[in-house]
């Protein structure tokens, strides 16, 4: 009999949260084109921390313009090459269905958090999301795990952020998982 070793993950929603979301009557998007997708600077070096104290890093993003057809799904399989560029992802997670679809994978369901746990034997209950919608809180809780949320001033829903840490960007994100 095998035993697998399980790992704790980082799960991170992705616009807002890694690269810039564009903001739109307080709420945001995730970039149309590959030309328009920034990586925010801070990016690489704190994923490295998170990776050398052993956590996975795995990006689990909604991505209705695809579906929607406001964009091609090559333009964001170039954002996600530019992603992984870093070696220091360790898998995407992307549902491309439309709002109205009701898929089991877009957020706030938990289908690519359990694809995730399978795939690369998480260990959920020392794991953690970070997002900055309310959405992804939603389903960290749902997946078993601990949540931080990045409050960007969004004009949006906040239902489960009583919960979570709340706090202002990625880095503070890392150093309250860390310490």
């Amino acid at each position: 009999m095998v035993i697998i070793q399980k790992k704790p993950a980082i799960f991170f929603d992705r616009d807002g949260v890694l690269n810039k979301a564009y903001v739109k009557k307080g709420k945001p998007y995730a970039p149309r084109d590959y030309s328009k997708f920034i990586v925010f600077d801070e990016v690489p070096e704190l994923l490295k921390k998170l990776k050398n104290r052993g956590y996975l890093i795995v990006v689990v993003t909604n991505q209705p313009d695809i579906g929607n057809g406001f964009t091609k799904i090559q333009e964001v399989e170039k954002m996600h090459k530019k992603l992984f560029e870093t070696r220091l992802i360790d898998k995407i997670y992307m549902c491309i269905h439309r709002q109205d679809e009701n898929c089991n994978c877009r957020k706030p369901k938990t289908g690519m958090f359990m694809k995730a746990k399978e795939e690369l034997h998480i260990d959920m209950q020392m794991s953690w999301m970070i997002g900055d919608r309310d959405s992804d809180i939603r389903a960290g809780y749902s997946a078993g795990v601990n949540c931080i949320f990045i409050d960007k001033g969004y004009k949006e829903t906040k239902t489960d952020l009583i919960k979570c840490p709340i706090v202002k960007d990625l880095k503070s994100c890392v150093k309250k998982i860390l310490t």
